[in-house]
């Protein structure tokens, strides 16, 4: 009884926290329906009073919403598509390669991911101006090329693959392009996933980076673009509204598309530390 009452409670309070998180979603994805001078009032309403799409027909009237929604598209499945791959191969060579220093690696790739990142972004700033890639795209692509924490999930999730696979693959005659690609790939799907959706949401939500080393509006990402909303003297919420309210729908539909395989990858990279 005492355990019933304690799983009721305990799906009581995590509905109630779920209520909490997704509410500010809600409360935005209706603002965009709103006029700014009811998002303005002091009496709020959760649903629109007076119903309107001028937001979405405004949004471009601040920036080139598709161009910045289409160059943030690009700049991260090509990241996401960099990191899927080499972590993968990472993980691999670090969880089934047996050689001098392969723990010693590991503790460096490791330790990338408690240097905090405000301390990195000034000599990768100069690195960047010197490598005269400074306003391309090349700034945004080659230095997320590489992920700590992608690698480090990924050699905890093929470690648990079985060696006998492998040997045998060997045996038959394959070579290490074939056993990587056409077995390791497969069978490391969940945690791809995972690493996939991880990535996706942080290069699609930078802001920083991409507001320092590109300067062309023309080439500029969507996050940045979304500051284009505040004015000097006012702000345009209904259609920032609605514009952030497009932005999120990539990181949502990714996620729909993958929650299985996510939960499964991160469940089978902590069963082994």
């Amino acid at each position: 009884m005492k355990r019933k009452i304690s799983t009721i409670a305990l799906n009581i309070f995590l509905l109630a926290l779920g209520v909490i998180t997704v509410y500010p979603f809600i409360w935005m994805l209706c603002s965009s329906f709103k006029q700014n001078g009811e998002i303005m009032a002091l009496e709020q309403h959760l649903l629109p009073q007076n119903f309107t799409l001028e937001n979405f027909s405004n949004m471009n009237a601040h920036f080139n919403f598709v161009r910045f929604f289409g160059n943030s598209i690009l700049i991260t499945v090509v990241v996401t598509v960099l990191v899927m791959y080499t972590s993968t191969l990472c993980g691999y060579v670090l969880s089934k390669y047996k050689f001098k220093g392969r723990n010693l690696l590991f503790g460096f790739v490791l330790s990338t991911m408690m240097i905090p990142w405000c301390v990195t972004i000034i000599p990768k700033y100069s690195m960047i101006q010197s490598f005269g890639w400074m306003d391309s795209y090349k700034a945004l692509i080659i230095p997320a090329m590489f992920s700590g924490f992608g690698i480090f999930m990924m050699k905890q999730h093929i470690s648990e693959l079985p060696d006998e696979i492998l040997e045998a693959a060997r045996m038959d005659g394959a070579n290490e392009f074939y056993i990587f690609h056409c077995i390791i790939f497969p069978m490391a799907k969940n945690g791809i996933a995972s690493i996939a959706i991880f990535q996706f949401l942080w290069t699609w939500e930078d802001f920083l980076w991409p507001y320092l080393v590109i300067n062309s509006q023309e080439k500029q990402l969507l996050a940045v673009g979304l500051k284009m909303f505040n004015g000097q003297y006012s702000t345009d919420y209904g259609a920032l509204f609605a514009a952030t309210a497009i932005s999120i729908l990539p990181v949502l539909l990714i996620y729909l598309f993958f929650q299985k395989q996510f939960i499964a990858g991160i469940a089978a990279s902590a069963v082994k530390g």
